[in-house]
């Protein structure tokens, strides 16, 4: 009996030290507030999107996700906070959320479908595909510049360095915005 006080006490002692030295990462607020401490590139390196599938239980105003970690999170929508839902939602599709954790639990400030995403995409000047995993197939062989990944960070489309807001996404149609325009691109079947 005593061996086992003294062995639980032990492992409490180590637990305790190592959750003290433990850092949490910087937030987007904490960074703002002590810009001394934190370089540009390191808050653009703070994701706070969250992946995952939704699930059966999403409704008008909520949405489930089942998260990549195979957690069950719910998100609330309200009409007066005009949650931002590019693509749509069906039951299965992919989704990455941005959204806030306050008094009222987990609110969906953005939602992207992932899902609506993947696929053929056309302009006058660029035909690529957004393909699973981060890669982006370029159809045009004179291209200086072709993109080549993609990824969600913070709610924004990234192909390769460039940054861009999805404005719309929809079935046939995706309106991408950077600081030089807005670009319309179709989808081709």
């Amino acid at each position: 009996m005593k061996n086992l006080f003294y062995t639980m006490l032990a492992v409490l002692a180590v637990s305790m030290s190592v959750s003290g030295c433990r850092q949490t990462a910087p937030t987007r607020e904490t960074a703002t507030a002590d810009s001394d401490s934190i370089t540009a590139e390191e808050i653009i390196d703070i994701d706070s999107t969250v992946y995952g599938v939704c699930g059966e239980g999403t409704a008008m105003h909520t949405i489930e996700l089942i998260t990549d970690g195979g957690d069950t999170l719910f998100y609330s929508m309200f009409v007066e906070d005009e949650a931002d839902v590019a693509g749509g939602m069906m039951v299965g599709d992919r989704l990455a959320i941005i959204g806030k954790n306050d008094s009222e639990g987990l609110t969906a400030l953005r939602v992207i479908n992932l899902t609506t995403l993947l696929g053929k995409w056309t302009s006058l000047d660029k035909n690529f595909e957004i393909v699973e995993g981060g890669m982006v197939n370029s159809n045009v062989e004179a291209e200086s510049n072709p993109w080549v990944s993609w990824k969600i960070l913070n709610g924004q489309l990234l192909l390769n360095t460039d940054t861009f807001d999805i404005v719309e996404l929809g079935a046939d149609s995706l309106y991408l915005e950077n600081k030089t325009g807005i670009f319309a691109y179709k989808r081709v079947m």
